[in-house]
């Protein structure tokens, strides 16, 4: 049950606000994936008399980008799971109840945001741009929204698992709330480029058109939402119990 002082990180009209953003950034990215967009920078980053992605096996995006940089982010995303681990073994006596609520906040990004771009990426269709007929490959281009037959192999490609593996530091921005939410906003905003930029190196390669890269930004930032709606839901949800066990109490 939480202290009577205990309030939601994000106030209700808050979370309505970033939700109706949330709603209007996935119309764009739907927009984004069903026009030429995709094709067109992938074009760019295609060598055509050469027959193949010039930095798909370049230091910076295969060695550094897919290798060593995503081996940091994720022993540091292990930190604050073995924060809230070994919070639990000294039963509570590790951390403050304030860092304890957020550094939950933070492992749970950490966990579930991979988690559900790895899942829903085992679950698409869509292929990598390297595994397209275009630029070498052998599956033909299907845009977003449009139907795939089902003598297509699935392409498994579709949102970019590799950003992921930075995105979880959006929830980095749980630890300016409530008391400075425009902060938080920026942190968040920050995080998000990071991922991004983490996922334009895969784009180089080849590995992803940009629409995929976009739409692991966007589950990032709808899993921090949900988190904070969670824990906004969970708090009304006590001090109902609380209020109604006084009121038995009084009667």
């Amino acid at each position: 049950m939480p202290a009577p002082m205990a309030e939601p990180l994000l106030s209700g009209r808050s979370l309505r606000l970033w939700a109706g953003a949330l709603v209007v950034a996935a119309l764009l990215i739907l927009v984004e994936g069903n026009s030429g967009l995709d094709v067109w920078m992938a074009d760019a980053m295609f060598d055509f008399h050469t027959h193949e992605f010039p930095w798909q096996h370049a230091w910076l995006t295969e060695h550094f980008g897919h290798g060593t940089l995503k081996v940091l982010l994720t022993g540091l995303g292990a930190l604050p799971i073995a924060a809230v681990v070994w919070d639990a073994l000294r039963r509570g006596r590790a951390l403050t109840p304030w860092w304890r609520l957020r550094v939950r906040l933070l492992a749970l990004c950490t966990a579930l945001i991979p988690l559900v771009v790895s899942l829903l990426k085992r679950a698409s269709h869509s292929h990598c741009p390297w595994d397209l007929e275009r630029y070498g490959g052998y599956q033909p281009y299907y845009r977003l929204l449009e139907h795939i037959p089902r003598w297509v192999e699935a392409g498994h490609c579709l949102p970019g698992g590799h950003a992921s593996s930075a995105l979880w530091l959006v929830g980095l921005a749980v630890f300016w709330l409530p008391h400075d939410a425009r902060k938080a906003a920026t942190v968040a905003g920050w995080a998000l480029l990071f991922g991004g930029l983490v996922g334009w190196m895969q784009q180089l390669r080849g590995a992803h058109f940009l629409s995929h890269t976009l739409w692991s930004m966007w589950i990032a930032a709808a899993m921090l939402l949900a988190l904070l709606a969670a824990h906004r839901a969970w708090l009304r949800t006590a001090h109902a119990r609380e209020a109604a066990a006084l009121q038995r109490i009084a009667n």
